[in-house]
């Protein structure tokens, strides 16, 4: 039996303002009044009512789905994974994308030689033979290419043989797996051969592996190893490093590479997948984080640099892994980092082997991070046939039943915590929600309400996975109604409804505008630009706020000037086409920006991080009077843009945080601030952060917003 793989992974590692509509035309005022043609009010309900209501807002896109947006991982040291039945079962579950030759076994593997000194390499695991399996699939590889033993060349050789060679097309290259991972920072499992191991040096090699592998074909797609923010060791800042792993990787290397690769595990050995289910919320801030690490680097090329989230499971390698709740997280964990601006989503991982044995909501769980059963034993307890599913492998499959590659994702929203929802507005008109019941116990009754669809009167089809299915099934007539259905426990369900004829995008003569882009950003005004449609004769610009969505701005052209913005808020935006009977097309792909702060403010503010340890971090802030009256007695206020941020302790200051809303006020005895700059404060404090740790946006002295942050 080989040694069993985890994926390099470490155990107990520490370490909207809303936009004010401005000066806007006539019509855009009116259209605030006036229903839009092709948004009608949700179907009048005749049932009683259910305990939990979904909202879903077929005019608030999150994204579209690419044709990589479902994905697995696969491993040389796994003798199963070109097993004939893997691609068949892969293809029912629309994967696009499987990831090789595996997690940490990259930074050792030779791909000529298909050797990994130090490691085992199972029969019939070779390049040629795994893309025999992904070419079966139809799916699109990911390799990573060998930086902690490789070199750019080696790499480069690769390239060549793939898609030179034998024509395979392989578009996907990452450098290295988790290189931050090597020992820099103490904790080391990742094999990294490099005498040095910093960051820098990491920015350096990619940049020479870009070149090397880019020369050979200049078409391959190059991705970067982060950190994920808020985990360890996001924050943490080795010695000699200008940054912690991200910020100086980033600043080294956006002008060579197209996208980063992120990994996320809800927690460590010990997390249960219903711990997982509740920490997967962290999730969307943490990507989000990313999305603002490269705008911060990579500036207006930013939107060209794509985030691969290229492993994520409940935990590191413990129990509860192949049970019905892990089915559950990953349905739910693939639909929310897609929603959240990936394009590719890949479990760890195909095959994995058997780990601690548990019982489970009356079921064996293996301990086993696979997807497909290894068909290993841990003692006297082996798991069943080699390549039979596990629940996750369901969990992954129910997505393709909510949509497929070139569908749009919708806002949609439960005001239950155990019932999760997501929603995809399909290319054909349809529209289909996922519903995760994560209550064992109980079933749950939703309420369904729409904005920007009119679902027909017929019966939705509705897919069911649920205790006793061995599949997923679809469920009878009767199932569930276009306003509501009913989610037995620990479920997953998907219904999908028909428009209502003569509504929805397929109704307009109007196609899809473009995805908006950032032209220009001040502290209060926003130009945005985007792509025209076919038959559109005006364009709305919506902000999102949840799954509500209020029309800002409105043009016969391809532009506007957002207006009357709050300095330092973040908006979420996207464009519909009307055509000239006033149908709304489907919404383009949103633009998230965030404006500035004033450059001609009576005061500044610095905020600096001085280091960070995942979840905790030092901070220094510096105030300066730029006024020409002094300041006796002041206060600086600032909002943390995430949950879980918060001040522990501080000095040189009184501090008072409520809520998100965090109050500094002078020291007793303090002196005043001088005009004009000739004079500064500064305090510093001790912080915490449960996930992501963003800087403030903005802040204000004595309620005066300042420049800088």
């Amino acid at each position: 039996m080989p040694p069993l793989h985890r994926p390099g992974r470490r155990a107990g590692a520490g370490g909207p303002g809303a936009l004010a509509r401005g000066a806007f035309v006539l019509a855009a005022a009116l259209a605030l009044l006036t229903p839009l043609a092709g948004v009608a009010p949700a179907a009048p309900r005749t049932e009683s009512a259910g305990d939990v209501d979904v909202r879903i807002n077929a005019q608030a896109a999150l994204g579209r789905l690419s044709d990589t947006a479902r994905g697995v991982n696969a491993a040389i040291w796994d003798s199963h994974m070109n097993d004939p039945e893997v691609s068949r079962l892969m293809k029912a579950a629309d994967v696009g994308m499987m990831r090789y030759p595996g997690g940490s076994y990259a930074d050792i593997y030779h791909w000529e030689t298909h050797t990994a000194p130090g490691g085992y390499v199972a029969p019939g695991t070779g390049f040629d033979a795994f893309m025999g399996t992904v070419r079966a699939t139809g799916a699109q590889p990911i390799l990573i290419a060998n930086y902690g033993s490789g070199t750019p060349e080696e790499a480069a050789g690769w390239v060549r043989y793939a898609n030179i060679t034998k024509d395979y097309g392989a578009k996907y290259w990452e450098i290295g797996n988790e290189i931050y991972g090597n020992g820099h920072y103490g904790s080391g499992w990742e094999h990294d051969d490099h005498a040095d191991k910093s960051p820098r040096e990491y920015a350096r090699q990619v940049r020479a592996y870009a070149a090397a592998m880019k020369a050979v074909d200049p078409t391959v797609k190059i991705g970067a190893a982060l950190t994920a923010p808020g985990e360890w060791p996001d924050g943490v800042v080795g010695e000699g490093d200008p940054g912690d792993w991200n910020n100086t990787v980033l600043a080294e290397v956006t002008d060579v590479i197209d996208f980063v690769s992120v990994h996320w595990y809800a927690g460590g050995s010990d997390t249960t997948a219903q711990d997982a289910m509740a920490r997967l919320a962290r999730l969307p801030g943490e990507l989000r984080e990313v999305r603002a690490q490269l705008d911060r680097y990579a500036g207006a090329d930013s939107p060209r640099i794509g985030i691969a989230l290229t492993e994520i499971n409940t935990n590191t390698g413990g129990a509860r892994l192949t049970a019905r709740p892990n089915g559950l997280f990953a349905a739910d964990a693939f639909m929310t980092a897609l929603e959240n601006g990936v394009f590719n989503v890949d479990w760890w991982d195909t095959h994995n082997g058997a780990g601690q044995i548990t019982t489970v909501d009356g079921e064996t769980d293996y301990g086993d991070m696979g997807m497909l059963s290894s068909g290993a034993c841990t003692g006297d307890v082996c798991e069943p046939a080699p390549n039979t599913p596990f629940h996750p492998y369901y969990g992954m499959k129910m997505t393709s039943e909510l949509g497929t590659a070139g569908d749009t994702m919708v806002a949609a929203q439960s005001s239950a915590q155990d019932v999760s929802a997501h929603a995809v507005l399909r290319r054909d008109g349809r529209l289909s929600v996922l519903l995760v019941n994560k209550d064992p116990d109980a079933a749950h009754t939703v309420d369904l309400d729409y904005a920007g669809f009119t679902p027909s009167a017929g019966a939705p089809v509705v897919h069911r996975y649920a205790r006793g299915d061995s599949d997923i099934t679809e469920a009878g007539a009767g199932a569930a109604t276009a306003s509501q259905v009913t989610v037995p426990p620990y479920a997953l369900l998907t219904v999908t409804l028909e428009p209502r004829t003569g509504t929805g995008p397929g109704a307009s003569a109007a196609g899809t505008p473009g995805t908006p882009r950032l032209e220009a950003v001040t502290d209060t005004t926003a130009r945005l630009s985007w792509t025209g449609a076919t038959g559109a004769a005006r364009y709305l610009v919506q902000e999102r706020d949840g799954t509500y969505t209020r029309l800002v701005g409105e043009t016969n052209g391809t532009s506007v000037t957002l207006r009357n913005l709050p300095p330092g808020s973040s908006h979420t935006v996207n464009v519909l086409a009307a055509d000239a009977s006033g149908r709304l097309s489907a919404p383009s792909s949103p633009l998230t920006f965030t404006t500035s702060t004033p450059s001609n403010a009576t005061c500044a503010v610095t905020y600096h991080r001085d280091t960070g340890w995942g979840n905790g971090f030092v901070a220094t802030v510096t105030v300066r009077n730029l006024s020409d009256t002094p300041i006796t007695g002041w206060t600086v206020d600032w909002d943390w843009p995430t949950v879980g941020q918060s001040v522990s302790s501080g000095w040189n200051a009184t501090f008072h945080q409520t809520g998100s809303h965090v109050r500094v006020t002078a020291p007793e005895g303090a002196g005043p601030l001088a005009p004009d700059g000739a004079s500064t404060a500064s305090f510093g404090f001790v912080g915490a952060n449960d996930g992501p740790n963003p800087d403030p946006t903005v802040f204000r002295l004595n309620g005066a917003v300042c420049s800088g942050g």
